[in-house]
């Protein structure tokens, strides 16, 4: 198998002195000389979620705890890259589980949200996969994940609107089953933190 790791960002800075030049620029300008090796570099740290496993990144961190009330996580900071417009979006996610005698380690939610994150992506998916893959690696009661986003492709070109953002979820188990538990999970999520 042949080693990419070497090839790949000069590919990258190729094609992005390529797009300079598309779009009218000079890439041999002074300013610019260095660029297509810098956005190769920001790309590949960008989306190097794709190198990521789920469970190296959990990483055995999954304790047995005769624990049966929700567990919520919330504000967990997260950027990606929209898959339509390779612009970015970032918001906070919220991760919301019930265990049923495993618990995970908490830094594992930040984790498993950043290496979906630095994907090409849409919000939709982004908060499915990272209620699926708690779900798959913890086998809890219930998952569910808010997320809240401001995309820049809806606020630099488009229709332009700089205070729009958008919300997702996903329910899985309990919180989609059973109205009293969304509820509870949902006025989690609202309550002002009191820790900062």
């Amino acid at each position: 198998m042949t080693d990419t790791t070497e090839t790949a960002p000069s590919t990258l800075s190729a094609l992005v002195e390529t797009l300079l030049e598309q779009l009218g620029e000079d890439p041999k300008r002074e300013g610019l000389l260095k660029t297509p090796d810098r956005v190769a570099r920001s790309m590949r740290f960008l989306t190097q979620g794709y190198q990521d496993d789920l469970d190296e990144v959990v990483n055995g961190a999954i304790f047995h705890e005769p624990c049966d009330e929700m567990v919520v996580v919330k504000d967990i900071e997260f950027y990606s890259m929209c898959e339509h417009h390779l612009l970015p979006f970032y918001g906070r996610m919220h991760i919301a589980y019930i265990p049923d005698g495993r618990i995970i380690g908490l830094s594992k939610l930040p984790r498993i949200t950043e290496m979906y994150a630095r994907r090409l992506q849409v919000q939709e998916r982004l908060t499915n996969q990272v209620a699926e893959a708690v779900s798959r690696v913890l086998k809890p009661k219930g998952v569910a994940v808010i997320s809240e986003a401001a995309h820049l492709c809806m606020m630099m070109r488009g229709v332009a609107k700089q205070a729009s953002t958008a919300t997702t979820s996903c329910m899985l188990g309990a919180f989609r089953e059973d109205p009293r538990t969304r509820s509870e999970m949902l006025s989690l999520v609202q309550q002002q933190s009191r820790v900062r």
